[in-house]
């Protein structure tokens, strides 16, 4: 049985949870969310807490039991507090700057990328090289945060790229000279 699934989520004031079978809406301040949760697990909703359990002890069940407990406890997490994901630029000439609700980067190529932006997530930048990327849902920020960083990984002889805040780049020695 899953650790993780089988602890309560609980719901905070300002969040209204809507159970229809395997459909869960969650509806908070922040904004809304709603998913449908795979077979092999049941809902239900006891005061100010859900409960996620498999409704049988195949392997599929309780693969799923753990994974749907922590996708609800995510929705309920980003509508009431929300996501945000940040990002370095690093090199010289690099930057970013927000036009509209567009991102426009220059990471070194010979044209800015543009990146729109799904429904529900917002960029801001600060000191034109450091990237929030914000919104309700987990999975679509986590998603743009790499997309942008795919426009340009960091390299591991400089440095140079797009990285998260705090990730660790593992460097290698450049060529040795002849002695």
């Amino acid at each position: 049985m899953s650790r993780i699934g089988k602890q309560p989520i609980l719901v905070p004031e300002k969040v209204a949870v809507t159970l229809d079978g395997l459909s869960v809406t969650v509806k908070g301040p922040k904004g809304e969310l709603h998913k449908t949760l795979p077979e092999g697990v049941s809902i239900s909703q006891v005061d100010d807490s859900i409960i996620v359990s498999a409704t049988s002890s195949k392997r599929k069940s309780r693969e799923r039991h753990g994974l749907s407990r922590s996708l609800v406890a995510n929705m309920v997490e980003g509508v009431s507090k929300g996501y945000s994901r940040k990002l370095e630029i690093v090199g010289v000439g690099s930057r970013a700057q927000v036009k509209g609700k567009k991102l426009v980067v220059s990471a070194g190529y010979s044209h800015p990328v543009e990146v729109i932006p799904p429904e529900g997530i917002t960029f801001a930048v600060e000191n034109n090289t450091n990237v929030t990327v914000s919104g309700v849902d987990k999975e679509l920020v986590g998603n743009e945060a790499a997309k942008i960083r795919s426009i340009r990984p960091p390299e591991p002889y400089k440095g140079k790229g797009i990285k998260y805040e705090g990730e660790k780049i593992i460097r290698k020695a450049g060529k040795s000279g002849k002695k």
